[in-house]
């Protein structure tokens, strides 16, 4: 099994990176490998709503030039997935929302490419904003039908200087309890293939409240 890390972080090494390898760790104890993809120093534009990935159905975004077609086709082949990103003044980084508002909407476009793999959220900060960033996150997911497991509190570790978060034990340890618990649902999952039918997909309904 395979998970990959889309690291959000302009800092190749800094304390997203941290927080995703001490992930990592406990999946690849459980003997699962784990790549990490890092956009977050890419330039990536965000989503344009032309629709063209829905009407063309070739899981590819039409917009050229950037890292957001290939690190969707290593999503797809995952078996699990990991979004991890600092707080950007408010939330997520632009860079990384342009990544994933792009990327979910071509999997969604697609006959759900990411429906059913495991997804976890993971957020470094300096001080405040983590909950909210993790919360943006959460989001992409359930918004995919991913299944999402969850550590002994919310996915956020606390640092400055790249490293930094290694001193949060706390932190540390709600990233070594997601990385368990990722690593168990993954194994799930995978045994249950062929063993208990997955529910159907539907198509989505869109409403509005415009009368």
């Amino acid at each position: 099994m395979k998970v990959v890390a889309i690291n959000g972080s302009p800092k190749k090494e800094g304390n997203t990176y941290h927080a995703i390898r001490m992930v990592a760790a406990e999946l690849e104890k459980a003997g699962i490998e784990t790549e990490i993809v890092h956009i977050g120093n890419k330039a990536i534009q965000g989503c344009i709503a032309c629709g063209q990935c829905a009407k063309n159905r070739n899981e590819r975004c039409v917009l050229p030039g950037d890292e957001v077609n290939n690190a969707l086709q290593k999503m797809k082949q995952a078996d699990g997935i990991i979004l991890g990103t600092p707080v950007h003044y408010a939330a997520i980084g632009g860079t990384m929302k342009s990544f994933l508002d792009r990327a979910f909407y071509v999997a969604g476009s697609n006959g759900g490419m990411l429906r059913h793999k495991v997804g976890a959220a993971v957020v470094a900060v300096r001080r405040s904003g983590g909950v909210p960033t993790f919360d943006q996150l959460n989001n992409f997911l359930h918004y995919a039908e991913m299944l999402v497991p969850s550590s002994n509190y919310w996915n956020v570790i606390h640092g400055t200087q790249p490293g930094e978060v290694a001193q949060d034990e706390e932190g540390v340890q709600i990233m070594r309890m997601l990385g368990k618990n990722m690593a168990w649902l993954l194994k799930l999952a995978e045994h249950g293939k062929g063993a208990v039918a997955e529910p159907e997909a539907e198509p989505k309904t869109f409403m509005n409240f415009i009368h």
